[in-house]
């Protein structure tokens, strides 16, 4: 799709404020209409800060999608398991609620899938209703009188973080799945330099790594991360390189959360890459708890590594180093050798 940012007109601009608006973000009266000003990109911003997405002010896909699922409310329409998946707040909130009354709908991410439609007919299995897994307003009704406690940590968070204190294995035999990032995208040459280094690694430690594209193949995050979940890996690891001001400086390491949840494994995960990348590239650098797709459509622990910032002029020069890649590509392989248990 388009990205839109300052500046742009038109009524695609309209319609991303019309929403913005319901959502109670305030956007001044000569931007409302179409003309994407400082006020509106100060909406998108507060938006993407909530939603744990990247704070650009940019509306691309991810800010998109979410800009649309946070329009659906609970009862307004009837969900079911579907190809593809419905997304919303309203299935992020049906998740919750059968979370809190102790069946397992799986991570709260706001997408209709097996785990959320297996949790749906559990329930109306023990209310003595018809097993069907479709949520109309019936349904929602009769969760509501249930009345679930949803202020503590949700089941999914719960299991995953016992899980991961009692059951680590080996990495030798893991699947792990290897996204080079976007193709196309400045620097994506570096990536997949990074992304090679990193599966020989990890393939010389005993375990089966896969790349999830082809050098120019031109594929999505959304097919990728469904490449990574056909494939059956117990992990996904996705590189890119950043963007931001030009004084950012320093890795980023990713992995999925949000306001109300995130994956216990995967900020494992992402602490001990970074420590790894921190102490191969000499310098600081930050974890972020995000929503984007490739960390909120994976089925596995999922991190995403951003080692420099191509807007930084110093950290941009230093990717055209061969010795960048394999400098990289090795210290995410030893963070990931060191989440297994030996």
């Amino acid at each position: 799709m388009r990205i839109y940012h300052l500046g742009d007109e038109g009524p695609g601009v309209a319609d991303i404020q019309e929403r913005l608006v319901g959502l109670d973000l305030t956007i001044d009266p000569d931007e409302l209409g179409g003309r994407f000003g400082p006020s509106t990109e100060g909406a998108v911003r507060e938006f993407q800060a909530r939603r744990s997405l990247r704070v650009d002010g940019l509306v691309g896909p991810d800010t998109w999608g979410q800009l649309v699922e946070a329009g659906y409310r609970l009862g307004d329409r009837t969900l079911y398991l579907h190809a593809p998946f419905f997304r919303g707040d309203d299935v992020r909130e049906l998740q919750r609620k059968l979370n809190a009354l102790g069946f397992d709908a799986g991570r709260e991410d706001g997408m209709f899938g097996s785990n959320t439609e297996t949790a749906m007919r559990e329930f109306q299995r023990n209310v003595g209703e018809e097993p069907d897994g479709i949520v109309g307003l019936h349904a929602i009704a009769t969760l509501q009188r249930m009345r679930p406690l949803e202020s503590g940590p949700g089941r999914a968070l719960v299991r995953e973080a016992e899980e991961l204190r009692t059951t680590r294995a080996s990495i030798e035999g893991q699947v792990l799945a290897i996204d080079p990032g976007d193709p196309g995208e400045r620097g994506s040459g570096c990536t997949y330099s990074i992304a090679e280094t990193l599966h020989d690694e990890l393939a010389a430690m005993g375990a089966k790594p896969t790349l999830l594209r082809a050098r120019d193949e031109p594929l999505g995050p959304t097919e990728r991360a469904r490449e990574a979940n056909a494939i059956g890996a117990s992990m996904t690891v996705s590189i890119e390189l950043a963007t931001g001001p030009p004084s950012a400086s320093g890795p980023t390491v990713s992995y999925f959360g949000s306001d109300r949840t995130h994956s216990p494994a995967g900020m494992l995960l992402a602490e001990l890459i970074l420590e790894e990348v921190e102490a191969a590239l000499g310098t600081r650098g930050r974890l972020l708890a995000l929503s984007i797709t490739m960390l909120r459509e994976t089925r596995m622990p999922a991190v995403q590594v951003e080692p420099a910032f191509l807007s930084n002029d110093r950290e941009a020069a230093s990717i055209d180093d061969p010795m960048f890649a394999d400098k990289v590509g090795r210290a995410v392989a030893v963070g990931i050798r060191r989440f297994f248990a030996d």
